[in-house]
């Protein structure tokens, strides 16, 4: 559930043909500014705006009932507002009703079909749910726009969902560019820690992790993949203290237990 929500927040986580499905990408060419940024244009949308705005705070805080009725209350100003349907997809998603989220996310889409922040929702959706070239191919587009402020988002997703593809190159570089967007990205600089110690680039991967420990609460995970970088690294200092976080912070992980099996052996 943590891991759902931290995609979901990110979300707030290459060709740039259009493609069939997956709620009509448009072109190129239809480029636009995220609705939710720019002023409404009557009293419903007005309206429909302030609701949006509270949901997607009560979204964040965790409150999804209360972000739900707020949803439900703005769409009845304006059932044409695109960022209410975005707001539904959100919710939705985080609350595992895959079609419910399906349906408005492709609506939000199909309102706004430039809008980077419906798009980049709708894209890691889409890769979640097992489409990821067509994830993909709508993540490029928001990375694309110039008036998304945030890439290391949709860098990041599209990275995850090279993962999906076990393309771990592609995903690297996606990686990359996530963190030379935002250094502060700890969850592309787990991922690029974990893919460099896959291939066996140890130091590479001790220097990330180093940067990922400057800036973020020890997980389960970062532990585990430190506790392993210290031992390829012959560093036994570093594992012992790395698997005393763990044991102390994550008893009943499976991380834990993996670390516990691989370390009997």
């Amino acid at each position: 559930m943590k891991r759902q929500l931290l995609s979901i927040l990110g979300v707030l986580l290459l060709a740039g043909c259009a493609t069939q499905g997956g709620g009509g990408v448009s072109t190129e060419s239809n480029i636009q500014r995220p609705v939710s940024e720019l002023p409404a244009t009557n009293e419903r949308q007005a309206g429909a705006k302030i609701h949006v705005d509270l949901g997607t705070a009560y979204f964040k805080a965790g409150r999804f009932g209360v972000a739900l009725d707020e949803a439900r209350v703005a769409q009845a100003f304006d059932p044409a507002y695109a960022p209410v349907y975005h707001l539904f997809g959100q919710i939705y998603m985080y609350l595992d009703d895959k079609l419910a989220a399906r349906e408005n996310l492709e609506r939000a889409a199909n309102l706004a079909p430039g809008d980077p922040e419906i798009n980049n929702t709708y894209g890691w959706f889409l890769c979640a749910s097992g489409e990821e070239q067509a994830g993909i191919e709508r993540l490029v587009r928001v990375v694309r726009n110039p008036y998304y402020r945030t890439p290391t988002r949709p860098y990041t997703n599209a990275g995850l969902c090279y993962l999906r593809l076990k393309d771990d190159q592609a995903a690297e570089r996606q990686f990359l560019l996530a963190v030379q967007t935002d250094p502060s990205n700890t969850l592309a600089l787990y991922h690029l820690a974990s893919l460099a110690y896959q291939r066996g680039a140890y130091d590479v991967a001790n220097g990330y992790l180093q940067n990922l420990q400057q800036q973020a609460v020890p997980t389960a995970e970062s532990l585990l993949l430190g506790a392993r970088i210290a031992r390829k690294l012959g560093n036994q200092e570093n594992e012992a203290s790395f698997a005393t976080q763990l044991r102390s912070r994550f008893p009943t992980s499976k991380e834990y237990e993996i670390y516990s099996k691989e370390k009997s052996r």
